[in-house]
């Protein structure tokens, strides 16, 4: 049972659903019938309200209309995630989406920086970050590059209601021609001799048939894991979070245009500014923190009244043995789990749709195809993994287990030798196509206390007085360049205020 394949059932709705519909209408059109099955009793997690700039490139190969899309899902802008507790109580620092200063042939702008700290100037790496400098005046707005001195200028991305998202590519979706099927799944049906799956069978006895799934039915993994037994590979031990409780509270001002992360004794918060509330929620550790904790604990560090009762959810971090399994693909989380720190979750989902795409069978499912598609969706795990652990492990925390624990954890070896190349030499390279840059690396690792011992030679070719001269022109440009941007709250006013 190989054949060609001339429908795709997507099981389950959401945003990882609702985003590879989208996708799979969008690009393959005419050459396949997409059919969506979903039970509106239900609910979805729709807690991945924060996004990292990819989501611009999704949101342009859709044709969406940026202010539109906005409008439609209460949308802010983000120009970072900021990191508070992370290395120790009180101190902070962002991961930014821009650059820092100008970077040189060969050489990166932190290099010179790392030279003047060595040599004692004072003054952080973040004072040459327009994307920093905006953020923390809150403020927003279009800048492709900066005249003066040919910088570049602001890097962003989006907050933005989940569920109003999926609703949003729901109707776009419909539009062109994917056929939503309402309906509660009670049976797989699979090929005795292929293993293949041939049908869905919903309560009301309907048979949806197909010859490639797409399993977004989430933690369930109705296809992926209950019908196929795919396997889990499990991270919990670099990555011991495993419980969440979320809830909305009302909106406040200034409306901030970064996403917080704020650390506590056993996990994390996250803080979402969207145009009609905040977004809150508490990752942690159950072995340090009961559920009633996280939920007092959350609930007393809230910027104004709850909009909702607590949601408390489990998980396991990891990722399925196969991403790709006989002709089931699993995309979201049915997929695996990481945590969302980076915001990485609906980038997670937007990529694995896209290769899908790029992998689509033609004549029928090839195994060497299904190989290649895990190998490359294995690597993006991967890296992702190793991005969110070294928060984690780079602490400087004594005041709680969970924090000691974390500095004593093994990390992979992937992880520990990019640590040791930075540290050694301030050098960090970006990998094939993985998702996050050098400056995202660099940020990390400067803003938990990883300093580069040493600088690029290239750096030398300066005398002192022409390093002063550089950073103290860079920074003025980036000063000058901020105070002009517009406040966030004004932008949106202007061109996508929901109503």
């Amino acid at each position: 049972m190989n054949r060609k394949v001339d429908t795709v059932v997507i099981v389950g709705g959401g945003t990882a659903g609702w985003v590879t519909a989208a996708l799979l209408i969008k690009i393959l059109g005419n050459a396949v019938k997409v059919k969506l099955v979903e039970s509106d009793q239900i609910g979805i997690v729709g807690v991945g309200e924060a996004t990292i700039p990819p989501i611009l490139a999704l949101n342009r190969a859709l044709g969406l209309d940026e202010y539109e899309f906005l409008r439609e899902t209460r949308g802010t802008m983000k120009l970072g995630i900021e990191f508070e507790n992370w290395k120790k109580k009180g101190d902070s620092y962002m991961h930014t989406f821009g650059y820092f200063g100008k970077d040189f042939p060969f050489c990166g702008f932190h290099h010179f920086w790392a030279r003047g700290a060595l040599e004692g100037r004072e003054g952080s790496l973040w004072d040459y970050s327009l994307n920093y400098q905006v953020a923390k005046q809150n403020g927003f707005g279009k800048l492709d590059q900066i005249k003066d001195g040919n910088l570049p200028g602001l890097f962003y991305a989006y907050h933005f209601d989940a569920s109003l998202y999926a609703a949003y590519l729901r109707k776009f979706s419909e539009g062109l021609g994917v056929e939503r099927i309402e309906g509660l799944i009670t049976d797989t049906r699979i090929d005795a001799e292929s293993g293949f799956i041939e049908s869905v069978l919903l309560e009301d006895g309907t048979e949806v048939a197909g010859e490639l799934f797409v399993d977004c039915s989430g933690f369930r993994g109705l296809l992926i894991e209950q019908a196929l037994n795919t396997g889990y590979v499990d991270w919990t031990h670099w990555l011991p979070c495993d419980r969440a409780v979320a809830v909305p509270c009302e909106s406040v001002s200034p409306l901030i245009p970064y996403t917080r992360s704020i650390a506590h004794d056993a996990g994390w918060q996250w803080r979402i500014p969207l145009q009609h509330r905040i977004g809150n929620g508490l990752v942690y550790c159950s072995r340090y923190m009961s559920e009633q904790d996280a939920e007092d604990l959350l609930l007393s560090n809230l910027d104004g009244d709850p909009l909702a009762d607590p949601r408390h959810l489990r998980f396991r971090t990891g990722r399925r043995a196969k991403l790709w399994n006989r002709n089931c693909v699993s995309i979201g989380l049915s997929s695996g789990f990481l945590e969302p720190l980076e915001s990485t979750s609906i980038h997670l989902i937007q990529a694995a749709a896209i290769r899908l795409i790029k992998f689509f069978p033609h004549g029928g499912i090839n195994q060497s195809e299904v190989d290649e598609y895990n190998r490359q969706s294995i690597i993006d795990f991967e890296y992702i993994r190793d991005f969110i652990i070294l928060h984690y492990y780079l602490n400087e925390r004594d005041d709680t287990q969970f924090w000691r624990e974390c500095q004593r954890m093994e990390i992979p070896g992937s992880l520990r030798r990019r640590m040791e190349l930075f540290r050694d030499t301030g050098k960090i390279f970006r990998e094939q196509d993985e998702l996050f840059t050098e400056q995202a690396w660099q940020q990390v690792m400067i803003g938990q206390g990883l300093m580069p011992r040493d600088y690029h030679p290239l750096v030398d070719a300066l005398s002192e007085e022409q390093l002063d001269e550089l950073l103290c022109n860079v920074k003025a440009i980036i000063d000058k360049t901020a105070a002009g941007v517009p406040a966030h709250e004004e932008f949106l006013a202007k061109h996508c205020q929901a109503s």
